[in-house]
């Protein structure tokens, strides 16, 4: 029952992720009496995510580090660089932008896994990065926020640093260890049960913390309009950014399919929870759209790079 019910919630995320917002926006008034359930859910999720890890994955810091070097440059400056020319192109609102590179700079998404998987893509070099982008994301996301925030919001680093090391690293160093511990038996027993709960917290932190943007979404403007067009410019970029360079970088049609969705692909949970913590409800639009398009467009590039590797067996 539960694997058909994870099934169920894995095809129709496209559907279920905006419609999640839409109640949260609808019912604000339960979503901020929710809150503190936020970083539980998150740590809840990152723990079911992180039982098929395991730190074989390690080895690949040995045998492929530039190629790993070049994913997390790619998700940590070349990104967040591209977020903060548009943005402050575009719309001239320190806010936005602060949300923008946030967007950008939080880890690779756990969830990229599964379509590398699906893509026939380098499995062992995705993995090794999701762990390592979030081992280090105490020390990036907080680094590259005091960058763009500079002197115009006094933010909580040690707060921050704490809040990711309880939400992302313990918990996936909790579920690494079990998984090498039982040697692997754990992802086929309790990893597989809890995946519906993932997906069920995923809706449930976006429900919760879109109660912190429904004054803008409930007054709609050409401004809202206008994050959610370029939030989109922004992920379709990343893939199509992705594609290139792995062309240009590497032979190796696994590594460029595992490129496509590490780095195209973000925990944007994560962004979410720091976003409605620590900066003011403006910040956390251009986050939260994120999720609109995030498994549409994995799904509509997926069938992009089928078609990439069938032109590049024939060539």
């Amino acid at each position: 029952m539960l694997n058909s019910l994870n099934k169920y919630l894995q095809k129709w995320m496209p559907v279920l992720t905006p419609l999640s917002l839409v109640i949260g926006v609808l019912f604000e008034n339960v979503g901020h009496q929710l809150l503190f359930l936020v970083p539980w859910l998150f740590a809840f999720m990152t723990f079911a995510g992180s039982l098929s890890m395991n730190f074989e994955g390690i080895k690949s810091l040995k045998k492929y580090p530039k190629v790993i070097l070049v994913v997390i440059a790619f998700l940590h400056i070349l990104m967040p660089i591209w977020a903060y020319f548009v943005s402050t192109v575009i719309f001239h609102d320190h806010l936005l932008t602060i949300g923008f590179v946030l967007a950008v700079a939080v880890p690779t998404g756990v969830t990229s896994f599964i379509w590398v998987s699906i893509c026939r893509g380098h499995l062992a070099l995705c993995l090794a990065i999701i762990l390592i982008d979030t081992l280090i994301s105490p020390v990036v996301i907080p680094a590259l926020l005091h960058f763009v925030v500079g002197q115009t919001i006094e933010i909580d680093t040690i707060g921050l640093i704490l809040d990711l090391l309880w939400m992302i690293v313990v918990p996936s160093l909790i579920g690494v260890a079990l998984n090498e511990f039982t040697k692997g038996k754990i992802e086929l027993t309790l990893g597989k049960k809890l995946s519906p709960f993932s997906k069920l917290s995923l809706f449930s932190i976006v429900m919760i913390n879109s109660s912190a943007i429904a004054p803008y979404i409930k007054n709609i403007r050409l401004e809202l309009v206008c994050v959610i067009l370029v939030v989109f410019l922004l992920a379709v970029s990343g893939y199509a950014f992705c594609l290139i360079l792995g062309h240009i970088l590497w032979k190796d049609i696994s590594i460029i399919t595992m490129f496509i969705f590490t780095g195209g692909m973000r925990n944007i949970a994560v962004g979410v929870v720091i976003a409605t913590t620590y900066f003011p409800a403006k910040t956390v639009m251009p986050v939260v759209f994120g999720m609109l398009f995030q498994q549409v467009l994995a799904s509509f590039f997926s069938r992009v790079t089928e078609k990439y590797q069938l032109k590049y067996a024939e060539g």
